[in-house]
């Protein structure tokens, strides 16, 4: 991925221009801040268990963060990334707090309540956060090597180291104390309490960097956009996220990439299908359907969840898993079978 943009590939169909122009490394930097989002999300539900209906806040907070930092405090670049980041978290910690005061679906409609409130906030301090039209990047305070579309290759690069960090963390999470305390608390959440463990503190802790990830996304996507609009901080935006990680599979972190990856192809690309020719010549009980691109990965989605229920990922590790135990069950017999021929019967004589 790092040498992608000094290659010339072209993938017709899937990417819109060789691998080298900004229009596909734009693409790809997009597909990459939403694996990183999306990266962001699988900790909440895959490791914690958490199904929030908020998650877009944090990203919206990340990223209104930034063009507010930059816009009317007038910081450079890097301080204004690290004011974006300590927003989140605060924001996150803040509304986590209160809303895992109750669990399972209550938890759920409580970050859906945080999230429309902050929806509400952005677009009504149209003085703060541009309102309707949304948060346009100052350029002046960004280094030049990362304004215009002459640099999207160094926007390209930035979103990957992006995504990278956010995997590690993801993965020192999971592998971590914390990491196995919650997904203890995932599945019996009286037994940890029981041992004498506090799981609302560790909960809380997953939910507060799972926040600071998304704000990090949000942060590249600013960069990568030149802006922001309040879609950002929507539920709608929320939903999208929890498609791209049950798309990939819940619990996996290359499965959250992939997914995030694959939608995001999918709605670019299927948008450039829907007004195209071949789609305009067919007949209209086809064409209607085939030109709406949401459709298109609704019926996507429907056929994952039905016959892919445990995502690409989770149906991929299930058959890895089934052909291992089928060689070791092969293994087995082989051995079983080998010790009986070498086992020869004892003759008694009178």
């Amino acid at each position: 991925m790092a040498v992608l943009p000094l290659l010339n590939i072209s993938i017709p169909g899937v990417l819109p221009t060789p691998t080298y122009m900004p229009g596909t490394l734009a693409l790809l930097s997009l597909c990459m801040v939403f694996a990183a989002l999306a990266l962001s999300y699988n900790l909440l539900l895959g490791s914690a268990g958490m199904l929030s209906f908020g998650h877009a806040l944090y990203f919206g907070a990340g990223a209104y963060g930034l063009g507010i930092a930059l816009e009317h405090f007038g910081v450079p670049l890097w301080p204004g990334v690290f004011l974006a980041l300590v927003g989140g978290m605060i924001v996150g910690m803040a509304t986590g707090a209160v809303a895992m005061r109750v669990s399972g679906i209550p938890f759920a409609m409580v970050t859906l309540a945080f999230a429309q409130a902050g929806s509400v906030l952005v677009r009504r301090n149209s003085a703060v956060t541009g309102g309707e039209e949304g948060l346009s990047l100052a350029t002046e305070q960004v280094p030049d090597f990362l304004v215009g579309v002459v640099n999207t290759r160094n926007l390209y690069w930035l979103c990957l180291v992006v995504l990278v960090i956010v995997y590690l963390v993801t993965l020192w999470v999971d592998t971590s104390r914390l990491g196995h305390l919650a997904r203890a608390t995932r599945e019996n959440e009286q037994r940890v309490r029981v041992l004498g463990l506090q799981p609302y503190r560790v909960r809380l802790a997953v939910f507060a960097i799972a926040a600071v990830l998304a704000s990090l996304a949000a942060v590249a996507y600013m960069l990568l956009q030149s802006g922001t609009v309040p879609r950002a901080v929507s539920a709608d935006l929320t939903i999208t996220i929890l498609v791209m990680v049950v798309l990939g599979g819940v619990g996996f972190r290359w499965g959250a990439i992939l997914g995030g990856v694959l939608y995001t192809l999918l709605d670019q690309r299927l948008t450039v299908l829907a007004g195209s020719e071949a789609i305009a010549g067919l007949p209209e009980l086809l064409r209607v359907p085939l030109s709406e691109p949401l459709f298109l990965l609704g019926v996507l989605f429907i056929i994952v969840v039905m016959f892919l229920p445990g995502g690409i990922a989770g149906t991929i590790d299930a058959w890895v898993r089934r052909r291992r135990g089928e060689r070791v069950r092969g293994a087995l017999r082989t051995m079983d079978d080998a010790e009986d021929e070498t086992s020869s019967p004892v003759e008694v004589k009178a």
